[in-house]
């Protein structure tokens, strides 16, 4: 027993030493040209790849600032003849980083995008709300400049400290700051492996005694790089075991595309795919 704890303690500094990257988020849409028409023209995006698989009925579509092999994308996920999707109560926003919110703002309205919060300073920086044709709200927040705009995603949780501490020991996610807003009774928490908006982060919400949220159908991962997806599942799976959620992948390779990669849930339900670094380069020659 004591030989197996200490394989667990030494098993549990990989997180950190692992070579991790945000990759890619994925979420389904009811129209793809209609969103990518949207995502390019008015948030800037380009369109990287589009693949679709008719044996599975649905079609993927890669978006984002930059190429995949550096920078965070989208994964637009259409199913054949699904037009609408449930995003839930638990899921909350993505975040786009601009040098100039207004002008954003004022292109998203002249297109057609509803302006949910005008752009107001909070704190030092201004804000504003926008919803895409789907209904996924997106945090458009003033930037000088960024090396990744697309910078963040909002998602609720139910035990904040929980949740802070999965991330740190499963993924070696560090916590950036924690701030408690008593006057809306939430309490938010910023987690990445540096901060944003230079890095991707979490962005955890917890709202005063709300411990559980719905997930809808719409929203559904998030992909991130590892260097040994087989050692990131048995140190998911020790801190399930403490902490909550479970594997539901187990590693290995995709059948037909051979990428190596895990997937698991954390305590509140929200999904994580580890993939391999060297095997997703290689999907992208």
């Amino acid at each position: 027993m004591a030989e197996v704890a200490q394989s667990n303690v030494e098993l549990l500094e990989w997180p950190k030493k692992d070579n991790h990257r945000f990759l890619h988020v994925v979420y389904r849409v009811g129209d793809l040209d209609r969103t990518i028409k949207f995502y390019t023209e008015v948030f800037g995006m380009k369109l990287l790849r589009k693949r679709d698989v008719p044996e599975e009925k649905y079609t993927n579509a890669f978006l984002g600032f930059g190429p995949e092999q550096t920078n965070f994308v989208v994964e637009l996920t259409y199913n054949y003849g699904v037009t609408s999707y449930d995003i839930g109560t638990g899921f909350g926003h993505f975040s786009i980083a601009t040098p100039d919110v207004y002008k954003f703002v004022e292109n998203v309205r002249a297109k057609g995008g509803v302006v949910t919060r005008e752009p107001a300073l909070f704190g030092d920086t201004v804000y504003a709300f926008v919803k895409d044709p789907d209904g996924y709200v997106f945090d458009i927040v003033q930037k000088a400049s960024t090396p990744e705009p697309l910078c963040h995603i909002m998602f609720r949780v139910g035990d904040l400290d929980r949740t802070i501490k999965f991330y740190e020991k499963a993924l070696g996610l560090k916590l950036v700051k924690k701030f408690d807003i008593p006057q809306e009774k939430i309490t938010l928490a910023i987690i990445g492996y540096g901060e944003e908006p230079e890095r991707v982060v979490f962005e955890l919400l917890y709202n005063y005694g709300v411990t559980e949220y719905t997930k809808g159908n719409a929203y559904a991962q998030v992909a991130i790089g590892t260097d040994d997806v087989y050692k990131s599942a048995e140190v998911v799976k020790i801190v399930t075991q403490e902490l909550g959620g479970k594997i539901t992948r187990q590693p290995g390779p995709i059948p037909g595309i051979n990428t190596k990669i895990t997937s698991f849930l954390d305590p509140d339900g929200w999904k994580i795919v580890l993939v391999d670094n060297q095997d997703f380069l290689k999907e992208l020659e």
